[in-house]
């Protein structure tokens, strides 16, 4: 088998390692571009994917369901668990895992997610759902956990532009110009490489970050990064486990382990030891690991 031929029958699967690997090697110049433009890069990609999204999505079949109350039960039960197990051991790893657990579905979850057979309806109401309890919830358990000082309102700013925005956007481009909205919405394949980008400029961010973070110690970043992996690991088999008891495994998957990283990090940095960000940081390379074999498989068993 040639090189091209490799490419374009794993292009999907190998293109999350080459943007984790580009985002490293380019953090500087990366993060250098992201401050020039006041740190729009991810929030505007974000923005696009989630619009290509929603144009395929009609309000009126997004209804919650019982998929929806377990991925909730697991993630606001399982967060506060972690942390005061953990916690005697070491109160960073402690908060490093409970911030892994507690970070609410990715805003491109669904993208991934459509494109490994997930009913994207049944993704996009617990995107809303979930990123709406996060942001009533995570105030109260950051509060107890972190330094006092997490807000409703605060959360709240960090997701409602993200989330909300593009769902409007996409239901009035329905509703005004339902044939250009239908366009959009088939053009899902773009999402993907929106997210290739978002993901090398929050990797390259990160990089930067660890690099420079003074107080950092290497046995306790490797042990929050061995952690992140673990919780990243368990929360794709149990959210595919829920998911198989509805007849969706890839949405429970997606939904459950796929993260908001960047909201996560934001919240350690803010309300908990800074260093903390590690196991989410961590959790980004993880998590783009198990996307990138999700859709190696998905795609070679489609093939056959």
């Amino acid at each position: 088998m040639d090189v091209i031929h490799l490419l374009r029958r794993n292009g999907r699967s190998m293109a999350m390692p080459a943007g984790m690997v580009l985002g490293a090697l380019l953090c500087r110049q990366i993060t250098s571009l992201d401050a020039a433009l006041h740190g729009m890069i991810t929030p505007t990609l974000i923005f696009a994917m989630l619009f290509i999204t929603f144009c395929r999505v009609e309000p009126r079949n997004m209804r919650l369901q019982a998929i929806h109350g377990w991925l909730l039960l697991f993630q606001f039960a399982v967060a506060p668990a972690l942390y005061f197990a953990l916690r005697p051991l070491d109160i960073i790893t402690a908060q490093g895992a409970m911030i892994c657990v507690l970070a609410p579905i990715a805003m491109a979850a669904v993208v991934i997610g459509g494109m490994l057979g997930a009913n994207i309806v049944t993704m996009a109401t617990h995107s809303l759902v979930c990123n709406m309890a996060t942001a009533v919830l995570a105030p109260v358990l950051l509060s107890v956990t972190g330094n006092g000082e997490c807000t409703f309102a605060e959360i709240m700013m960090r997701i409602l532009p993200m989330l909300v925005g593009p769902f409007l956007a996409a239901q009035l481009m329905r509703k005004i110009l339902p044939s250009v909205a239908g366009y959009i919405g088939s053009h899902g394949q773009l999402s993907f490489y929106f997210w290739i980008v978002s993901l090398m400029t929050v990797i390259g961010r990160t990089m930067v970050f660890i690099m420079e973070y003074p107080d950092a110690d290497p046995f306790i970043e490797l042990v929050m990064a061995a952690a992140a992996g673990a919780i990243c690991i368990l929360q794709f088999v149990v959210g595919r486990r829920i998911g198989r008891r509805y007849g969706d495994p890839p949405a429970g998957g997606q939904s459950l382990g796929q993260k908001n990283t960047v909201l996560a990090i934001w919240m350690a940095q803010s309300f908990l030891n800074p260093l903390s960000s590690i196991a989410p940081t961590a959790y980004i390379v993880w998590q783009n690991i198990v996307n990138s074999w999700q859709l190696y498989r998905h795609d070679r068993a489609s093939k056959k």
